[in-house]
């Protein structure tokens, strides 16, 4: 039976009175906000101080220059390069025939200027053997099997190995902005055991950061991510400890016995509604790092900053890592090359969306490959073994 819209009907109608009840409180909190990051603006050193010595519950940004400074883009290089990878995978499935699952690499290279060129390309890869499909500590006796979560970020590992092969093909003294789609810091890793993000942080998507910036002996090759419709709240976070009255504030111990809750004045705000009033089209925000606890405690020389863009569809987040952040150069051409891409791709980066293109995988894709799976394993008279539960889902009862 498909979902009962009549019945669901009656709910988006609470849902949409929900919404409009709070949409006076929500204006009156952006308002509070914005009037905040400005006030604080000018006096930003006791600000800073005062973030480094609190201990809160919530990610509180880094400030490094302001909070309501806005940069306008520089001009367009006359030859620059936009390469951007991205990934699909078809997990493992214990209901199915086989143990194994796929990763497909979408990747793109576009060369803007006297030489315009495009390459599009997609890289399937089947993983299928024990050494493939976990990753293992003999020396403890550990395994951990890659599915799931773990897979996801192991696809952004092989997204960032292809980047690197991409970017390390560029001539000598060209200016290229290498993309990648959503956050660059490993949320998901937390909680594994050490040896997993070894494996897959140490020895690979920082390994493949280490690659990046090494690139940039004879060439200008900018790392950064592009996030669309970003959920942070990192930079209201930091107006959060700057309008309350504890200095420092621990939100363990001052939290539970506050009566007066002054930082509910901005709550339910996102970063993008903040900077949404702060930027015109086409300016960026200044710079903030994040004090992300794995990036904090793994990514060395590689920490995360980011800023936020107007491109006139969205107020989108830009991520890259600290060797990029600290260089002003490569910093100007993400924003610069950034934007671009995003007025060529109605509001989202061409690169990024061609990308996409290459490396989806349907749900048609998905049963095709399992039957060309099984299919395989019949002909060659391998006993396979599949669930009950599979065979009753292609199977129709009534």
């Amino acid at each position: 039976m498909s979902l009962d819209l009549t019945r669901v009907a009656s709910q988006v109608g609470r849902l949409l009175t929900r919404l409009k009840e709070g949409l006076s409180e929500r204006n009156e909190h952006l308002r509070n906000a914005l009037e905040t990051a400005h006030a604080r603006s000018e006096n930003l050193d006791s600000l800073k101080k005062k973030i480094a010595a609190s201990r809160t519950t919530w990610l509180v940004a880094e400030i490094t220059d302001g909070l309501d400074l806005h940069y306008e883009p520089s001009p367009l290089p006359a030859d620059f390069t936009v390469i951007a990878t991205d990934g699909s995978h078809i997990d493992v499935d214990r209901h199915r025939a086989a143990r194994c699952f796929l990763i497909n690499i979408g990747s793109v290279v576009i060369n803007y200027g006297s030489n315009p060129d495009a390459f599009l390309d997609s890289l399937p890869n089947l993983n299928i053997s024990e050494d493939e499909l976990v990753i293992s500590k003999p020396e403890i006796n550990r395994e951990q099997a890659i599915e799931g979560t773990l897979l996801g970020i192991k696809r952004s590992v092989d997204e960032c190995r292809r980047l690197v092969d991409l970017a390390a093909e560029q001539p000598a003294g060209s200016s290229t902005v290498a993309l990648i789609d959503g956050t660059l810091i490993h949320w998901g890793l937390e909680g594994y055991p050490e040896f997993v993000s070894e494996k897959l942080l140490d020895e690979g998507f920082l390994d493949c950061l280490n690659q990046l910036r090494k690139l940039n002996q004879d060439k200008k090759i900018a790392l950064a991510s592009y996030i669309s419709l970003p959920r942070g709240t990192d930079v209201v976070n930091a107006l959060k400890v700057a309008i309350c009255p504890n200095n420092p504030l621990d939100t363990d111990d001052h939290c539970k016995e506050c009566k007066t809750r002054d930082c509910n004045a901005v709550s339910g705000i996102r970063d993008r509604e903040l900077f949404a009033g702060i930027l015109d089209d086409g300016e960026r925000s200044t710079l903030f790092r994040t004090t992300s606890r794995v990036v904090e405690r793994q990514y060395g020389e590689h920490r995360i900053y980011f800023y936020y863009i107007n491109v006139n569809e969205e107020i989108a987040r830009v991520e890259m890592p600290e060797w990029v952040a600290k260089n002003d150069e490569l910093l100007t051409l993400t924003h610069s090359l950034i934007l671009d891409q995003c007025r060529r791709g109605h509001g989202y980066p061409v690169a990024l969306s061609e990308a996409h293109e290459q490396a989806v995988v349907t749900g048609a894709d998905r049963e095709n490959f399992w039957q060309l799976v099984e299919t395989a394993l019949t002909d060659e008279k391998i006993q396979t073994f599949t669930s009950a539960k599979a065979r009753s889902k292609n199977t129709r009862w009534i």
